[in-house]
């Protein structure tokens, strides 16, 4: 290993032959080999990019990138398709700017905003369970991945439209970002499509502002939204540029998980039973409380067990903008760290030998009192960790305190259930189950 003059490590070790590492399936084995070969960090010489990679899978490490030193790293590769899509969100914005609408954003997602935004979760919640029950009844399988994709799609809109989301589906005959359900593969045509649906926001902000009507909903939010600095408050197209995050943002991150979670209950009935003895004692009511659903730990540890599996954003990036130092090693500036959480998740050094394994009891608040705080990093983390954690978390905490209280999910046999590691961890193909009541 090279020694440098200041009694360093040098550049981290990596292999000889030169490639630019990807977000993509064809990086998800590779990135795999990567740490199997040489260790929690190594470096890729790159091939078309000027610039070096470097991949850390320790804890210290990314407290490092993330938190300790986080003002040398601005978002990294990879960013650039997203940016497309997104717009200049929160998601890929950077610098001085992204703190501003950050500052702005963050009382929006405070959790006695959440509660009210709870009773849209609700509702689409009781919506599903009919239809969950008419399944049961007919003995018909149910496509899950749709299911929950359509049910987060309409509580993200739900909660960032209000009233006006009735009013904008029957404008488009329909919803009018239902096609990114229908189209998963955020290809070029699905980019230009949603950012030309822009306008629906355009105009829904034009005719909020004229009548001076605000309902409490996220768009409300980050309209009336005013920068403590400046006194100002956003643009119309940076409001724009936020809402689309959060659709997308949103709602891919819950469906992802849903779909994961009810595939995993339906292959440990052990963790299934402890579940249904929690949420059996909820009140005889059919909707549970806001302030019930926050008891529901054993549905928690579930629900972070899961994304500590599978989660949503399997790698992501961070551009070094000067010279550092990772564990001793040379990162020179320019250089693109990548970070893995779903590797890093299952790393046996901090999790065990059975760190592929579905264990619920991980997250124990014992057990979180005991692990290091990054080596658990699904929703990044630091000053950029994911504004929606915890409309997340509350989110699924609802839909399993309605449904699992009245239903069971079994895969139908015969599927496959393969990995695909695009922008975000999602099946491969869509997971069909049959619904029985319990």
């Amino acid at each position: 290993m090279q020694v440098n003059s200041e009694g360093g490590k040098g550049l981290p070790p990596g292999p000889t032959d030169h490639f630019d590492i990807q977000i993509s399936p064809e990086y998800f084995d590779k990135i795999e080999w990567l740490f199997a070969e040489f260790g929690e960090i190594c470096r890729v010489r790159g091939a078309k990019r000027k610039s070096d990679s470097i991949l850390i899978n320790q804890p210290d490490y990314l407290k490092h990138v993330l938190l300790a030193n986080s003002g040398n790293y601005h978002k990294g590769v990879g960013f650039e398709r997203v940016k497309l899509l997104l717009g200049n969100g929160i998601i890929v914005s950077d610098g001085a700017f992204w703190r501003r609408q950050r500052r702005m954003i963050q009382p929006a997602f405070h959790k006695s905003h959440i509660e009210h935004l709870s009773g849209s979760m609700l509702a689409c919640n009781q919506d599903l369970c009919a239809r969950w029950e008419a399944s049961a009844a007919s003995g018909e399988p149910v496509n899950l991945s749709r299911a929950v994709n359509d049910l987060s799609l309409q509580i993200i809109l739900l909660s960032l439209f209000s009233e006006d989301y009735a009013s904008m589906c029957k404008l488009q005959g329909g919803n009018p970002f239902g096609f990114l359900v229908d189209n998963s593969a955020r290809d070029m045509q699905v980019v230009l499509k949603f950012r030309a649906s822009s306008h629906l926001i355009v105009n829904l902000i034009k005719e909020r502002r004229a009548q001076r009507r605000f309902p409490a909903d996220l768009l409300s939010a980050f309209m009336n939204a005013i920068d403590k600095d400046s006194g100002l408050q956003m643009t119309d197209q940076e409001v724009v540029d936020e809402v689309m995050t959060i659709i997308v943002a949103g709602y891919e991150t819950s469906a992802s998980t849903l779909t994961w979670l009810w595939y995993l209950l339906s292959q440990n009935p052990t963790v299934e039973a402890m579940l249904h003895q929690e949420v059996d004692t909820l009140s005889s009511g059919s909707v549970p409380s806001f302030e019930e659903v926050q008891h529901l730990q054993y549905a928690r540890q579930i629900i972070e067990e899961t994304i500590r599996l599978y989660p949503p954003v399997w790698l992501f990036t961070r551009k070094a903008l000067a010279a550092d130092n990772i564990g001793g090693y040379t990162v020179p500036a320019g250089t693109d760290i990548f970070i893995s959480p779903y590797y890093l998740h299952r790393n046996r050094q901090y999790w065990g030998e059975d760190a592929a394994s579905f264990k619920p009891e991980r997250f124990t608040p014992a057990a979180n009192k005991k692990r290091h705080r990054f080596a658990y990093v699904p929703f990044s983390a630091g000053p950029r960790r994911c504004i929606g954690d915890i409309f997340g978390i509350i989110e699924m905490q609802i839909h399993l305190g309605i449904m699992a209280r009245q239903f069971r999910l079994r895969l139908v046999p015969g599927q496959a259930v393969e990995l695909d590691a695009a922008v975000n961890l999602r099946s491969k193909n869509d997971i069909f189950v049959f619904i029985e009541r319990r």
